[in-house]
This record gives structure tokens, C-alpha cells and sequence, in this order.
């Protein structure tokens, strides 16, 4: 009995000193699929990012000076690492490859790696991971296993009207003590939007445009027949889509027979550059696309490359809508305007790197001669 209490004693004297487990401290915050987790905001001093899209939503928001690890993916200096995505324009890693560079693996990273590495992002030492795993299971497991808080984001599926990401930029906003830029970048957009849509909105029907847009990326699958229906980019400018009643909406393919029957509607054919790659050589005959014939055919940047580069969407936008309404957009230069919009994302104005990409094709242009374009 005796040797209990002083044993007793000595527990409690240790923990008054500090030598017992700490109070909780902080507050709990809510991540993007609902988990509870406990953070204490602006404290947090090394980072690791985990999962497709995670390390760009980070970027665009925090400080990647504070980064531990990095994805081999997201690392161009290695050999040996998925390559997929090298030739695709992604501002975050133009404007962060060399510090990414330098930074040990927390993993292969890519869209075939399905779940964390939790080795390797113990070997980074975090005492934070910003996560894009968006399993509640697993991810409360990786946080036990890891012993620090781990937050999941969720970027979305939408280009431009993406309550996901707004919402993610908030939540890393108030984790790292950066809601003062969070609001700043979530209010560029919200503007950007309204100056598109403001550009386009008086236009009459039966003077709006009738638009395909041909091959958008769909982890890494995609030609003449991926597109999208209720796309978000002609519905901020006011251009009509002639793809119509399928199922769902989003990115999807479409069959042949499809493409055939809404061929003689395109009026404008907006190709991403996700698909020229797949497309040439292909000999596949688009003179039946009414675009073809009167020479309405543009090139767009790819958008999605390890998920969704927000930023590449919302230039799309701006090039879209020149392209459909040049006269309402007579005043944009394309370059300027995806230099301000890399600028306000990444810090950096980037289209000249962007659009000396390989699969970029030269950038943003009108394809005058679309059979040798595509030969």
C-alpha cells in the first residue's frame, strides 16, 4: 500500500511538471469530409502532402517553404517516378518544382497509388498532412498510425463552380493562419466569374453560340469523344452545349453515333490538348463538324493533369469566351490574362512555361488548319 501512494505521488508529480500527457490544446475544425480534427492554427512548421490534387490546393494557400516531403511525382529531379503528367502545363509545379525538388518522397504519389504511404511520411517527420484521400476509415487510421493531425481536402470536379475548393481554401486558410489570403483568392474568383459572365450576359438566344468541347482529360483517357455535358465553362459565358441528354452531367464519352448527330450543331469546337495526342494519326475524318468547315476550331490548355488545376480552367474560360464572342472580348490578350490568373495563384506569371509545355501544343490558338493540325 505504502509503495502504491508513493507511486501515486510520483505520477502526479510529474505530471505537474510537465512530464506527464498534455492537456489537448487547440480547437477542433471540421475537414472536407466531415472528419473532427483537433489542430492548433499557425503552428504548424513541417508539411507533408499527400494524395492527387493535395500539394497544388496547399500552394495556392500556404507556404511551401514549410513543405517536408514531397510526392516523386511532384518531383521532377528523380529518375526513377511516375512521368505521366511531365508534358501537361501545371502551374504549381512551375512555379514550386525547384523547391520541390529538393525535398525527400513521401510517397510515389500518382493515380494509381491508391493509399498513403505511411513509412515514408514518417520519414519526413510532419507534425501535419494535408490529405486528398477522401476515405473517412482510412484516413482516421493514417492519422493514429502517424500521430499527428491529418486533414483531408477535396478539390471537386468542377473547373470554375467548385464549392469544394472554396471551401478547402477556408479550411487551409484557418489551419495555417492564412485566411486573409484564402478570402483574397476565393474573391478573385468569385470576380472573374462575374466579369465572364457580366461580358455575356445580354447576348440574345437565338444569337449565342453552339459549342463541343472535344477530348477534356479524364485521368489520362480521353479523345474526340470525352466532353462534357452542362460543362461550367460555357455555362459561365453563355454559350449553348450541344451535347444534351445524357444521363448525367460532367465528363464523360459520348458514342459515335452521338458525335455524328450533333456534328452539323458545332458551330465552335474547342479542343483540349489533353486529346491532341490521341487524336493524331488517327485519321479520323471531322469534316462533318460544321466547326471544321468555317474554320471555328481553338485550342485550349489541358486542365486536368493529377486532378484539377484550377487555374488552367478559369483561363479556359476567358479563351472560350473570346473565342465564341470576339467582339465582347476584344479588349483580353489571352498571355496578359493568364499571367494575372497564374499570378494570383502561384505568385508567379507563368504562361510563357505553360504553353512550351510538350503536350500543350504551342498554348492558347485558333487551329487554322485543322486535317494538317491533327495529321
Amino acid at each position: 500500500m505504502k509503495k502504491a501512494t508513493i507511486l501515486l505521488s510520483l505520477a502526479a508529480l510529474l505530471a505537474s511538471c510537465g512530464g506527464g500527457q498534455e492537456p489537448e490544446k487547440g480547437e477542433v475544425i471540421t475537414d472536407m469530409i466531415g472528419r473532427e480534427v483537433r489542430v492548433i492554427s499557425g503552428s504548424y512548421k513541417k508539411v507533408v502532402c499527400i494524395g492527387a490534387g493535395a500539394l497544388r490546393l496547399y500552394s495556392y494557400v500556404g507556404d511551401v517553404d514549410l513543405l517536408a516531403g514531397v510526392e516523386d511525382i511532384d518531383n521532377e529531379a528523380l529518375s526513377e517516378r511516375p512521368k505521366m503528367f511531365d508534358g501537361v502545363a501545371r502551374p504549381y509545379v512551375l512555379a514550386n518544382g525547384e523547391k520541390f525538388k529538393t525535398l525527400p518522397s513521401c510517397g510515389v504519389g500518382g493515380p494509381n497509388a491508391q493509399a498513403a504511404e505511411a513509412e515514408k511520411i514518417l520519414s519526413c517527420k510532419p507534425d501535419i498532412v494535408i490529405s486528398e484521400y477522401e476515405d473517412v476509415e482510412k484516413e482516421n487510421a493514417l492519422q493514429k498510425q502517424l500521430g499527428v493531425p491529418v486533414i483531408t481536402l477535396k478539390c471537386g470536379s468542377g473547373g470554375l463552380n467548385n464549392d469544394s475548393a472554396l471551401g478547402t481554401y477556408s479550411l487551409l486558410g484557418k489551419i495555417f493562419g492564412k485566411e486573409e489570403r484564402a478570402k483574397q483568392l476565393s474573391d478573385f474568383i468569385a470576380a472573374e466569374k462575374k466579369a465572364l459572365s457580366d461580358r455575356t450576359a445580354n447576348i440574345a438566344e437565338e444569337d449565342k453560340v453552339n459549342a463541343y468541347v472535344c477530348g477534356l482529360g479524364n485521368w489520362g483517357t480521353t479523345n474526340q469523344y470525352m466532353t462534357a455535358q452542362n460543362y461550367d465553362v460555357f455555362n459561365t459565358v453563355h454559350i449553348n452545349n450541344v451535347v444534351t441528354g445524357l444521363p448525367k452531367d460532367g465528363i464523360q464519352p459520348i458514342t459515335a453515333e452521338k458525335f455524328a448527330s450533333i456534328a452539323a450543331d458545332m458551330d465552335l469546337m474547342i479542343f483540349d490538348a489533353a486529346a491532341v495526342k490521341n487524336i493524331r494519326g488517327t485519321g479520323f475524318d471531322f469534316s462533318q463538324c460544321a466547326a471544321f468547315q468555317t474554320g471555328e476550331v481553338y485550342l485550349q490548355m489541358a486542365y486536368n493533369a493529377y486532378y484539377t488545376n484550377l487555374e488552367t480552367a478559369l483561363i479556359n474560360a476567358w479563351f472560350t469566351g473570346k473565342a465564341a464572342y470576339p467582339s465582347l472580348f476584344a479588349d483580353v490578350d489571352i498571355a496578359a490574362k493568364a499571367d494575372e490568373i497564374t499570378e494570383k495563384f502561384n505568385g508567379k506569371k507563368l504562361y510563357e512555361q505553360m504553353k512550351g509545355k510538350p503536350q500543350s501544343f504551342g498554348g492558347y490558338q485558333k487551329i487554322d488548319n485543322p486535317t494538317e493540325f491533327f495529321k
